[in-house]
């Protein structure tokens, strides 16, 4: 592609430490020129369907591990490690954002969406042909952190050659792609996991569909240099990479040491407390760090810490992550109670989330299509909660005995829920910032988004592994089992340590499991509760969603 759109820039931050958020009325006066003068409108499209798909293959690999953990599980075993199957993407993504955020207001757009793409790809081969279950964390390790480029990379891209009145559309289409590759996951992972091709062509189809759109990729997407005035040493130089190195550790401390704690290792051994010695340490950096700018500018701090000074944006912040968090365990522990409890296939078991699937996208689209007509985004988050709370106060009675039509009924609810309040934050945080902090306010609910889905997991791995754990020594007691045989039957039926005992036992034990299941989706009550309360403190005003100045020039 030409670099003629190479001239068109998104203004630097500005040198002062906390950026102002400017109002509407200085955020009208920018320049309105089209963002896509030299970009023939073919090109346009074939770069949207490149988006498009690319964040609808991320959001496919963020739940693709919801169906294929029981074949993983047969395969490899390691019931301990199970959870890294799923945590480890989103966990690896989340430790990247905001460096790759940064990245994007510095290097050009296409060269970093190919390197992620490779990573994304790669990282998908190894787990294809994982001989073992440290390859595939691995591997799924490398892939999330090409996935959160490609994401980023499809943000970025909207937010420098979307006209003002098409922003905000272009960014829910982006995110409902991600979204709907999410919930789509666990059926193509089951699909594939009933077949000959085996749970391995979950991982493998990224490669061909990668080869169909490697000439969009190649030829067709636009090359954008946000600062054509600084070298690359000088970019390079600007960036926080102190604060960087800290986010990652700490991030991904905190999730190795819930996630191991108590599964792997009791929570009393020398091994978890270190690790949460470490993560505390790295944490107190992290925070020192940004807190004085040490070894980088205020400006040019890795996170935005001007933004925590704002009551709705931080509130945005906590209403995406409370979505997220019930999106999150939805999508993975639904599959799991059907195959745990009543022994149903990958397939079988994923396809227990069409209602959620259907009722998701439905309300993406429809809040994605009224808000810009109206702008009064508090109201989506308030209505959204309650149904959340709702439908996660009904999947926290289930039992191993209740009635699919019922359980359908509360992932409906839920659903609801989480379409009308996934997105929003994308384009309202968008329009509140000055155009200059709008890659910070990507990156920053991106944070949000993506970040707390990957602690969801941990989290609600953590509870069903200590829990389940618990329940299941309680109700077996007089048998007195070792550990080892506890932690197995947490495969409930998919568990071969089940398949020799008697089956008055083997009922006992899938009871425990299913009420087990039961209690972690108490983590959706929770996020229910907080996005009420965030929701009634935020601001009731409305945004000209359907006016807001580009962000380019």
């Amino acid at each position: 592609m030409s670099d003629t759109l190479s001239e068109k820039h998104i203004a630097p931050a500005s040198a002062k430490g906390d950026l102002e958020t400017g109002d509407a009325s200085s955020r009208a006066q920018a320049p309105t020129r089209d963002p896509r003068q030299n970009l023939p409108l073919w090109k346009w499209v074939c770069t949207l369907v490149g988006l498009y798909c690319g964040a609808l293959l991320y959001g496919l690999d963020t739940t693709v591990a919801a169906a294929v953990q029981t074949p993983i599980y047969e395969q490899f075993g390691e019931v301990e490690n199970l959870a890294w199957v799923g945590i480890g993407f989103p966990m690896a993504s989340v430790a990247v954002i905001l460096l790759l955020g940064r990245l994007y207001d510095l290097v050009d757009i296409k060269i970093l969406i190919l390197v992620s793409t490779a990573l994304f790809e790669g990282g998908s081969a190894l787990c294809g042909g994982a001989p073992n279950m440290s390859a595939m964390i691995v591997g799924r390790v490398i892939a999330g952190i090409g996935g959160a480029g490609m994401y980023l990379g499809a943000l970025s891209y909207i937010s420098t050659y979307a006209k003002p009145n098409e922003l905000f559309i272009y960014n829910a289409l982006i995110g409902l792609s991600w979204g709907v590759g999410c919930i789509l996951g666990p059926i193509v992972g089951g699909g594939f996991a009933v077949t000959s091709a085996t749970w391995r062509w979950a991982f493998y189809i990224n490669l061909p569909i990668a080869a169909l759109l490697s000439p969009v990729y190649f030829f067709i997407f636009p090359s954008h240099n946000p600062v054509p005035s600084l070298s690359t040493w000088k970019k390079l130089r600007s960036v926080d990479w102190v604060g960087a190195l800290l986010i990652a550790a700490a991030f991904t401390l905190f999730i190795v040491a819930l996630t191991f704690s108590g599964a792997a290792f009791s929570w009393q051994s020398t091994t978890a407390i270190n690790l949460w010695v470490f993560w505390g340490v790295s944490l107190a950096a992290l925070v020192a760090q940004q807190a004085f700018s040490l070894f980088t500018t205020p400006e040019h701090r890795i996170f935005p810490v001007h933004f925590l000074g704002h009551r709705d944006h931080v509130l945005l912040y906590i209403v995406t992550s409370s979505a997220a968090v019930a999106n999150a365990v939805t999508i993975y522990y639904i599959p799991l109670y059907f195959a745990f409890t009543r022994g149903d296939g990958a397939l079988q078991a994923a396809v227990r989330l069409l209602p959620y699937i259907v009722v998701f996208i439905t309300f993406v689209l429809i809040a994605g299509g009224t808000l810009p007509l109206h702008g009064r985004y508090a109201i989506y988050y308030a209505v959204g909660s309650v149904f959340i709370l709702a439908g996660s106060a009904g999947l926290f009675t289930i039992r191993a005995d209740t009635s699919q039509a019922i359980i359908y009924a509360y992932e409906a609810l839920v659903a609801i829920g989480t379409g009308l309040t996934f997105q929003n934050a994308y384009a309202v945080l968008s329009a509140k910032v000055a155009v200059h902090d709008r890659g910070n306010a990507i990156g920053f609910i991106n944070t949000a988004q993506i970040g707390t889905t990957a602690l969801a997991l941990a989290i609600a791995s953590c509870l069903f592994q200590n829990l389940g754990f618990m329940f299941l020594q309680d109700k077996l007691a007089a048998l007195n089992p070792p550990a080892s045989l506890l932690h197995a039957a947490l495969g409930g039926a998919a568990s071969t340590q089940l398949q020799s005992v008697p089956p008055a036992i083997v009922n006992l034990a899938l009871e425990t499991i299913a009420y087990t299941i039961a209690r972690v989706f108490g983590t959706c009550i929770a996020a229910g509760a907080l996005l009420v309360v965030g929701s009634t403190l935020l601001k009731y005003e409305k945004l000209d969603l359907a006016d807001q100045a580009p962000v380019f020039g």
